[in-house]
């Protein structure tokens, strides 16, 4: 295989760690958790400590890193709401360059039920396959692979799903641990995790030399919190950071109606098994041992990767393999006393991402700062590559960073889009006295400040500099005026710069010649 720019046989690695933030990571400062094997990967490529998903939760993000644009083009903007078949994404463009990408995990794309008979099954989830991979092993919510597995070395799996996740029943639970630090039943060895990276070393061993596109899309540190016996006591709670705004909940539920929405609405039983009430009522001593054990899911995943890792050096591919590292949203851990992704806080979406490109690229190891976007994915692959990138692509390639160069004109802001309409049970609407067009807001960030502007609910506006933990809402302050409607602004030409661009490049002339715009 000969790619137009001379990078030939070149491998793909593109994995995605659920609901992982950017703070869990050592290479990007954090000396509180475990994750030697990711700080390997980083050392040898490009580190971005200013990326951002462009949207959450699981679903709108992953639309958005598979086809390059920004939520407000492509739709998707909710687990369930389709994605059109009218755009093309990562795997259909590698397929042009001679690759069949092989997932290993989930793409959580609905389908386009313009495409689909109404008893199709792919109209009865929102967990379906993104159109040009092949399915090399699946893991949605059901889990039937894994827990098949599991069985077949003598696990007792009553039922598909979550079931497995309650704690190991033998395990005496000590007086002074959240429920979320008994271990699971099943062991490292045997978990999602592991299971998944086992079906992905075998692929990559089955190649023998051939080119290859893998997509690892590894389901944790996701809910439900609980980890294996090997890893479950690996963090003191003591140790971990303290929530920013970690008081009394009441006193948040006035900073904005959304605030107050979520924080009525958020039940702990979505993030432990065991979980009874809502997630507000947590106190420090629960939200501490949650944090030790997300950090034991994070370290559990890094293992993982570095089994990747090593059977891609063992292979003698590793030289010769862009990975990307990234996750496609992050999660709140209490802080603000909210869990789960949502709104418009930075937990929810400052996400890792991590580069390595293959050795003939030229890469110039090191940290960027810049801010990046999960736009920026699916342009990177490709360049890198060597194929054309799309004009439906919102986002730039990142190769000229990863070479160590400053691109011109590079974005000075990140803007993402988060949408919590309810179109089956309308929730939020009747909470909130909203329709379901109105249940969105937009956000614009960039170093000194924070704009989020909502449809028909009050504004949020955050002086960064000054509170970095996003604790003083100055939108109504006389002072901030101006501030609040430059920013308005910024956002509005943002918006109508980046109105869907895949046909507007073109123009039909009179001499019949079709001029295209780059």
């Amino acid at each position: 295989m000969q790619a137009p720019d001379g990078h030939s046989n070149m491998n793909v690695l593109f994995i995605t760690i659920d609901q992982w933030r950017y703070d869990w990571l050592g290479a990007n400062g954090s000396d509180f958790v475990e994750t030697p094997n990711l700080d390997r990967l980083a050392a040898l490529g490009t580190v971005f400590q200013n990326h951002y998903t462009c949207s959450a939760p699981c679903g709108p993000s992953r639309a958005t890193l598979h086809t390059g644009l920004y939520p407000s083009n492509h739709r998707a903007i909710s687990n369930g709401s389709p994605l059109s078949v009218s755009f093309t994404n990562l795997a259909k463009e590698a397929r042009k360059g001679g690759y069949e990408p092989t997932l290993f995990g989930y793409t959580d794309i609905t389908a386009d039920p313009r495409q689909k008979h109404p008893n199709d099954p792919d109209l009865k989830t929102y967990e379906g396959v993104l159109d040009g991979y092949f399915v090399g092993a699946r893991l949605n919510e059901a889990s039937k692979p894994w827990l098949a597995d599991l069985m077949s070395k003598g696990y007792d799996v009553r039922q598909a799903g979550y079931e497995i996740y309650n704690p190991d029943p033998d395990f005496t639970l000590p007086a002074d641990r959240h429920i979320t630090y008994a271990p699971a039943r099943f062991s490292a060895a045997d978990s999602e995790t592991a299971w998944l990276t086992n079906r992905a070393i075998d692929f990559v061993n089955s190649q023998f030399g051939d080119p290859f596109f893998c997509h690892v899309s590894y389901l944790r540190p996701h809910p439900p919190f609980i980890a294996t016996p090997e890893y479950h006591d690996m963090y003191d709670p003591a140790h971990m950071p303290e929530p920013i705004d970690f008081g009394d909940p009441t006193s948040l539920e006035g900073k904005h109606p959304l605030l107050g929405f979520a924080l009525g609405h958020i039940e702990q039983s979505t993030f432990f098994m065991t979980g009874d009430g809502l997630a507000r009522d947590l106190d420090l001593q629960a939200v501490r041992q949650i944090r030790a054990t997300y950090s034991a899911l994070v370290s559990e995943v890094d293992a993982n990767v570095g089994r990747l890792l090593d059977a891609l050096e063992q292979r003698g591919q590793l030289d010769n393999t862009l990975i990307v590292v990234t996750a496609d949203h992050g999660e709140q851990l209490g802080d603000h006393h909210l869990f789960g992704k949502l709104g418009f806080y930075d937990q929810s979406f400052h996400i890792p991402l991590i580069i390595k490109a293959p050795t003939q690229t030229g890469q110039k190891p090191g940290v960027v700062t810049a801010f990046t976007e999960s736009v920026d994915i699916m342009p990177t692959i490709l360049q890198v590559m060597g194929q054309d990138i799309p004009l439906q692509c919102d986002g730039a390639s990142l190769l000229p960073w990863l070479k160590g160069d400053t691109p011109s004109k590079w974005r000075d802001a990140v803007y993402w889009l988060f949408d919590f309409r309810d179109i089956e049970l309308a929730i939020p609407e009747k909470a909130l006295g909203l329709a379901h067009d109105e249940c969105s807001l937009l956000v614009c960030r960039d170093d000194s400040f924070k704009y989020v502007h909502c449809v028909n609910l009050p504004p949020l506006l955050f002086d960064l500099r000054n509170d970095p933990e996003e604790l003083h809402n100055l939108a109504e302050e006389p002072d901030y005026q101006a501030v609040l409607l430059d920013y308005a602004q910024k956002m509005l030409s943002w918006r109508m710069k980046n109105e869907f661009g895949a046909l507007d490049h073109y123009k039909v002339t009179s001499n019949g010649k079709m001029v295209l715009a780059r």
